[in-house]
């Protein structure tokens, strides 16, 4: 067991010093952008919000094709690919790089490893119940993708993309401030109430 535990162990410190390299470039950026998506600043929820709301109403008063849309967001990607590593030394100064950002970096990516290690297990662990159990697999997926469509027919879908994009930008900073934790113990702890007044009125 310790000698799974000690390999998993190297393989997720390999491929976080692989994705560090890849990311080397990109390092001001991404320690900006987490910055921002943890709400260092007050403001910074506000101004999420507010940016996400500004892209998503010129999407919907250009409304583009698909293919238009595909291709401006590929365009934009590929931009950014090459204008970032050039400009980003320039704007940010790669002289002012101090061990708390390398060892934030080296969190970041860690992060990004392991998360892509979860979907990764996900995935295995949907394929080993659709062996095992085809009958639950099938029911689970099927109702999971009606509710899905039904919630996809109810809402138009790029308010829904909006309102997707803008819980997970907002996601870290409610992480990081404990308020995700906080509603769910409040969730939790009323449902405790309720199932024990149910054992109550049972008794």
């Amino acid at each position: 067991m310790a000698e799974g535990d000690n390999k998993s162990s190297n393989v997720i410190a390999q491929e976080t010093a692989q994705l560090e390299e890849q990311l080397q470039a990109w390092g001001e950026v991404i320690l900006a952008g987490d910055r921002v998506l943890r709400w260092e600043k007050p403001w910074f929820p506000g101004a999420l919000v507010g940016a996400t709301t500004v892209i998503f109403l010129l999407v919907y008063y250009l409304d583009p094709s698909v293919l238009t849309g595909l291709s401006c967001t590929v365009m934009l990607l590929c931009l950014a690919d090459y204008l970032v590593p050039t400009l980003a030394p320039r704007v940010f100064g790669s002289n002012k790089w101090t061990t708390e950002q390398q060892q934030r970096f080296h969190e970041i990516c860690g992060n990004l490893v392991k998360s892509q290690k979860r979907v990764v297990g996900w995935w295995k662990r949907l394929c080993a119940l659709k062996e095992e159990k085809p009958k639950m697999y099938f029911a689970s997926v099927i109702s999971s993708l009606l509710a899905v469509a039904w919630i996809g027919q109810q809402v138009h879908n790029l308010f829904l993309t909006y309102l997707t994009v803008s819980f997970l930008l907002l996601l870290p900073g409610l992480n990081q401030h404990g308020i995700i934790s906080k509603y769910a113990g409040m969730a939790k702890r009323e449902i405790n109430k309720l199932l024990k007044q149910k054992e109550k009125k049972n008794e």
